[in-house]
C-alpha cells in the first residue's frame, strides 16, 4: 500500500502480509518506523488519522490505534490535539539523517574503503561472491550451529578449538612451509584480531616499528593506536628496503611486513632481504609481524614460502586469515606464535581476545578437512587469473595501462593527479577503485594511481566499467 500524506518527501509504503504470523498492528508499526529512519517521514510530518489509515489499509481502526500507541511509546511520534493530529517527533528522524550522512562519509573515506557494501566493481579486499560454494558452506554451518546450541552451557577454549588449530598447523606445513605445533596456533577474529592480540603480547608501546611505504593503512594505524611510532620504509621491486630501516631506525622493536606479496604494489620480498631482515631481528631482539594476507592465493607463480618458514631464531609472528580465501564475513584468522611467546599468547587470548564461537571454527574445519578448501583455492586461482588478464586487456583498450599486483591491478597516474577525487566520482557510478596515494604514510612520497580489485570485477562487467572509469580519469589526467 502506497500512501501520500502531509510533508512526506516520497511515498510511504506499508506492506501488509495477511499470511504472516505478526499482527497487522506490528506490521504497521514496523512500516512507519522504517519510513522515519529512512527519511521518507521527516521530522514534524503528520500521519493520517486512525480512521483514514484504517480505511486505506482495510483494517480495523483499533489496529491502527494500537500501532500509533506503540510508536508513541517508542517516542517516534507524538499524539497531540485533534486539530494538529499525530506527528513524527524530531529526535529520531534527525538522528537518522545524521547517521545516514555519517555512513556515507565513512564508506567513502580512505580507511573504510574495504568495508563498502557490495561487492562493488573493482572493490578491494573481498573474494568473488559469484563463485563461492555458499550452499555447501551454509549446510555445514547449519549443522555446526546446531551442535553449538546443544553445548551452549560450556566454556570453549579461548585459544580456539583444538581440532581446528591442528588442521591449520597441518595445512600451513604443506602450503606455507611453516613447521609448528597446534599449541602455537591461536584462532582470532580475523587479521585485525590477530594483530591486536600480538600487539598486546609484545608490549612495544613507546618503541618504534618499521612499516612498509606504501602499506596497509589500517595496520599502520593499529600500531599507532598501540602506542608505537612508525618509520615508513620504502618498497621497491625486491620488497621492503631493509637497509633503509637499519639506517634510519636500527633500534626498532617491530617490523610489520607483507613478504609473500607486498600490499599494495605486489613484489615478493627477495631472499637476500628476507635473510637481512631475519638477521636484524635476531641481532636486535626485535619482532617481525608477518601479514600473510594472500597466503597461497598468489596468481602469477607458485606461492613464495612464508617468512616464518625461514625463521630459525623465533622472531617471526605469522598472522593469516580466511578473509580472501573464503569470506571476510567469517571474521576468522589465526596467529602462529614463536615457541617463546606461547605462554603470553595463552594469557592474552584467555583474558583479552578469546577466539570466535566454536560453530564457525568447526564449519571451517570441516570445509578444510573434507578437501573443499583446497579445491576452492585451486578454482579461485584460475578465476582470478582469468579476470586479471581480462581486466588488463580491457584497460589497454581504453588507453589505460596497469600491472597485476596480487588480487589487484595497479594503474599509476602522473604526479599531482587527484586519485582520491577520481575514486569518489567512480563510487557514484557503482565502481569502487581504491586511491593508491592513501597507502603512503611518509609525507612527500605519495604516488598517484588506482588499485582495481580483481575478484569483484566479473568479466561481463569489465568493458563498461573500464569505459566509465576511463571517462572519469580523462577529466583529471
Amino acid at each position: 500500500m502506497w500512501l501520500y500524506y502531509g510533508s512526506m518527501s516520497s511515498p510511504l509504503h506499508i506492506p501488509l502480509d495477511r499470511s504472516a504470523k505478526t499482527s497487522f498492528a506490528e506490521q504497521i508499526c514496523a512500516g512507519i518506523t522504517s519510513a522515519i529512519e529512512s527519511g521518507v517521514l521527516e521530522s514534524g510530518a503528520r500521519l493520517p488519522s486512525w480512521v483514514d489509515l484504517a480505511a486505506q489499509l482495510g483494517v480495523a481502526r483499533g489496529t491502527v490505534k494500537a500501532a500509533y500507541e506503540r510508536l508513541a511509546d517508542a517516542q517516534l511520534v507524538e499524539v497531540a490535539s485533534r486539530s494538529s493530529g499525530t506527528r513524527v517527533t524530531g529526535t529520531r528522524s534527525e538522528r537518522a539523517a545524521v547517521e545516514r550522512h555519517a555512513a556515507r562519509t565513512d564508506l567513502q573515506s580512505a580507511m573504510y574503503q574495504h568495508f563498502l557494501p557490495g561487492p562493488a566493481v573493482f572493490q578491494m579486499g573481498v573474494p568473488a561472491s559469484d563463485c563461492f560454494p555458499s550452499t555447501l558452506l551454509a549446510r555445514i554451518r547449519a549443522r555446526t550451529a546446531r551442535d553449538e546450541a546443544e553445548a551452549i552451557a560450556c566454556y570453549h577454549d579461548p585459544r580456539g578449538e583444538f581440532e581446528f588449530r591442528r588442521e591449520i598447523a597441518a595445512h600451513l606445513a604443506l602450503s606455507r612451509g611453516i613447521e609448528c605445533l597446534s599449541s602455537q596456533v591461536f584462532i582470532t577474529a580475523g587479521f585485525s584480531g590477530g594483530l591486536g592480540a600480538t600487539l598486546q603480547v609484545i608490549q612495544a608501546a613507546g618503541k618504534t616499528a618499521w612499516v612498509e611505504n606504501p602499506g596497509f593503512l589500517l595496520s599502520r594505524r593499529a600500531l599507532e593506536i598501540a602506542g608505537l611510532s612508525t618509520i615508513h620504509v620504502p618498497v621497491d621491486a625486491d620488497g621492503m628496503n631493509i637497509a633503509f630501516g637499519e639506517r634510519h631506525a636500527p633500534d626498532a622493536a617491530v617490523a610489520l611486513v607483507t613478504p609473500g606479496q607486498q600490499a599494495p604494489l605486489g613484489p615478493t620480498l627477495s631472499l637476500e632481504r628476507r635473510l637481512q631482515l631475519l638477521a636484524w631481528a635476531e641481532r636486535s631482539q626485535a619482532w617481525i609481524i608477518e601479514d600473510d594476507y594472500l597466503g597461497e592465493l598468489q596468481l602469477r607463480r607458485r606461492a613464495a614460502p612464508a617468512l616464518a618458514a625461514q625463521d630459525r631464531s623465533g622472531r617471526v609472528i605469522h598472522i593469516g586469515s580466511f578473509a580472501k580465501t573464503i569470506s571476510p564475513a567469517l571474521r576468522l584468522g589465526f596467529v602462529v606464535a614463536p615457541p617463546a611467546l606461547v605462554p603470553a599468547f595463552d594469557e592474552a587470548m584467555a583474558c583479552l581476545a578469546p577466539a570466535p564461537g566454536p560453530a564457525v571454527q568447526t564449519a571451517t574445519l570441516e570445509f578444510m578437512r573434507d578437501g573443499h578448501y583446497l579445491r576452492h583455492l585451486r578454482r579461485m586461482k584460475r578465476v582470478y587469473a582469468a579476470r586479471s588478464n581480462a581486466l588488463l586487456a580491457n584497460l589497454d583498450a581504453q588507453g589505460l595501462h596497469g600491472y597485476p599486483a596480487g588480487l589487484a591491478v595497479v594503474v599509476q597516474f602522473p604526479g599531482g593527479c587527484d586519485d582520491k577525487a577520481i575514486a569518489r566520482e567512480a563510487y557514484a557510478y557503482g565502481l569502487a577503485p581504491a586511491p593508491l596515494s592513501i597507502w603512503y604514510g611518509a609525507t612527500g612520497t605519495q604516488r598517484s594511481g588506482l588499485l582495481l580489485g580483481v575478484a569483484s570485477a566479473v568479466e561481463t562487467q569489465q568493458e563498461v566499467a573500464c569505459q566509465r572509469l576511463a571517462q572519469i580519469i580523462c577529466r583529471y589526467v
